[in-house]
């Protein structure tokens, strides 16, 4: 007498799973099998509320808890954020079960999916595109960041929705989308997320981190001819805006890693993320952590792919530009556990390419496009078309993939396209791209002492980890807490980055930096100021401000800084500009065409433009130390 089968044994195990408060289906990444979890829903206010257990988990079990995690959640790093009330959901794990994907897939239901309103994009891609050319103008046109993201929501009205119509969703999410890292469908208790999402958020098994930064969107319509579409993915990896903004959200998540992990981060890849409806170009970032992963959670909200950078300033103008709060999309779900020793574990994707609708059916997708100083407004609405897509096709609302999908798998494995994607490494710092730990400090500089003034640009943990590799401490002070004191005692002080016009005198971080640089100045303290600090220190010298002639937001140039030629990485839309005389004892090396100035330096001082701790910067590790030893030897 034969046993139950792979589809009964699937069914079985969905029925119990149903019967849960709160319960999810979830494929990890490319698993051959589904994780079924099911429990008791609770509300907290802080990622710290949420409980975790001790000790060698039981049964072979692997999670305790379930989060979902809502964007407003953000302001417990101190960030802004509409409150849309949206809770953080925690689900304490029950039933946890293995079952085949395709057992799972067999015993799916498959319901037709109704519209009383089939709805649309609430915001018109004309009215769009007017947000995006005001943002490139007005915000990162004028200092306030490298780049922002900000959504649009697709609405419509699901007719009869209920558990099952969830589950069609989810089925065909299984059977259509490929490369996601989660695939899932969620019941919170009081709403359902259904969604591919591409994109790690943080992972952290026995201390090892990874984060995995994804951007640059290749879209497949159309292209089904193997030749066309090996040539056009060829000159999207050669596109340099596409190049770049990628490149500026691994800094953003370096900044990150550099939080987190003791040991910095290690970048690597570019890999390709293909994808039923797009392509993403890709890095991963690996480190060590003794953090508890509910930390690793608060001081990874959230990614820049789906706010900005710098995150903090982001959150700000996305509060100022999207009329409501986010909910779940842009941050993220978690699975919290252990492992086989009792360590803490934690598996998060960031929530996009997901639809959330409540118990009666009102559905809404919300997909965002990253604006750069470059971006062209018709480009963006379409990504932002193509992002919505896959999800929306699968309720019935858009085009199923094109044949493209079925052939991309072998341009991963295209010599050609291998050498365009490796390629990029060759500009980037040498730095990031190996394991930092346990490197040798610098004699001359062990045990040395700074302190970083922070203008709201967590480049300052990047400079902190440089400078720990030196063999330095440092401590961090917010503009905000600016005092004499507060930066007293110290070998080192580094005036740090940071969004913002250095013209406006009376903005109270501009005012911190001006009143620090002013009294370092006085008493002859080594100091070192950075991008933002290096504009203002160029103001208190009597140098003049300007805009850059061209926005450097995230870009990589080759300048010459009078000893030597370099590629640095620049984060500016202000410059100090050479031109006029010189205060007596400085000096400076600065573009010969535009004055712009990319070095100053003075009897105790330099001032930087570029960010040497960037992964833009080739060899910042080296000038990072030169520079300091300059001012302390």
């Amino acid at each position: 007498m034969s046993g139950p089968t792979p589809s009964s044994q699937a069914s079985t195990a969905l029925e119990a799973l149903l019967g849960h408060e709160a319960w999810a289906a979830i494929r990890l990444q490319d698993s051959p099998t589904v994780t079924l979890v099911g429990g008791r829903r609770s509300e907290v206010e802080r990622l710290a509320d949420v409980p975790l257990e001790e000790g060698v988990p039981a049964d072979g079990r692997r999670f305790d808890r379930l989060l979902a995690i809502p964007f407003r959640q953000v302001r417990e790093r101190g960030f802004v954020a509409h409150d849309d009330d949206t809770p953080l959901t925690v689900v304490d794990v029950d039933l946890e079960a293995e079952v085949p994907l395709a057992g799972l897939l067999a015993a799916l239901p498959r319901e037709e999916v109704e519209f009383a309103d089939r709805g649309g994009f609430d915001t018109s891609d004309e009215e769009y595109g007017v947000v995006v050319d005001a943002i490139i103008r007005d915000e990162i046109g004028n200092g306030e960041g490298a780049n922002l993201v900000v959504g649009r929501h697709y609405r419509a009205q699901v007719e009869d929705w209920d558990a099952r119509t969830a589950l069609t969703v989810f089925g065909r999410l299984l059977e259509r989308e490929r490369g996601a890292y989660w695939t899932f469908v969620f019941f919170t208790g009081e709403r359902y997320l259904v969604g591919a999402s591409p994109e790690r958020h943080v992972s952290v098994h026995g201390g090892d981190v990874r984060m995995n930064p994804i951007s640059g969107t290749f879209r497949l319509r159309g292209l089904d001819d193997p030749r066309e579409r090996k040539e056009r993915l060829l000159e999207f990896l050669a596109d340099e805006k596409e190049i770049y903004e990628l490149f500026m959200v691994v800094d953003e998540e370096l900044k990150m890693m550099c939080d987190i992990c003791h040991e910095g981060g290690q970048v690597l890849g570019p890999y390709l993320k293909p994808m039923t409806h797009l392509v993403h170009t890709e890095y991963l970032l690996a480190g060590r952590t003794d953090r508890d992963v509910r930390d690793v959670l608060r001081d990874t909200m959230y990614a820049a792919t789906v706010t900005g950078s710098p995150v903090e300033n982001a959150c700000r103008l996305i509060a100022k530009y999207e009329p409501e709060g986010r909910g779940y999309y842009g941050a993220a779900l978690a699975l919290l556990g252990r492992d086989e020793q009792g360590r803490q574990t934690a598996d998060s994707p960031i929530v996009i390419r997901t639809a959330d609708v409540d118990l009666t059916g009102r559905l809404k997708v919300t997909a965002g496009a990253t604006l750069v100083r470059d971006s062209e407004a018709a480009y963006e609405v379409a990504e932002t078309r193509a992002k919505a897509g896959g999800i929306l096709a699968a309720f019935g609302l858009g085009a199923q993939a094109t044949a493209a999908a079925e052939g991309v798998e072998e341009l991963t494995r295209d010599e050609d396209v291998r050498i365009a994607l490796g390629g990029r490494n060759q500009r980037l710092s040498r730095f990031w791209l190996t394991d930092q730990g346990g490197s040798p400090p610098a004699p001359e500089l062990k045990g040395r002492t700074a302190v970083i003034l922070d203008g709201e640009d967590d480049f300052v943990n990047m400079l902190r980890h440089v400078l720990s590799v030196l063999g330095m401490t440092s401590t961090v002070v917010r503009h905000e807490d600016y005092t004499s004191e507060a930066i007293d005692g110290f070998d080192l002080v580094v005036v740090g980055p940071g969004p913002g016009d250095p013209r406006e005198s009376d903005h109270p971080k501009i005012a911190a930096f001006s009143a620090a640089v002013d009294e370092l100045l006085a008493t002859g303290r080594p100091f070192l100021s950075v991008c933002l600090g290096h504009q203002v220190l160029c103001s208190r010298l009597g140098i003049p401000l300007a805009y850059k002639d061209i926005v450097f937001q995230g870009t990589q140039s080759r300048v010459d800084l009078g000893d030597r030629e370099e590629n640095v990485g620049f984060y500016n839309t202000f410059v100090g500009r050479a031109g006029g005389d010189l205060p007596a004892q400085v000096s400076v090396s600065a573009d010969p065409q535009s004055g712009d100035i990319h070095v100053l330096r003075g009897p105790h001082y330099r001032g930087i433009q570029f960010h040497a701790e960037s992964i833009l910067t080739e060899h910042g590790y080296d000038l990072l130390h030169d520079l300091v030893l300059e001012l302390l030897t």
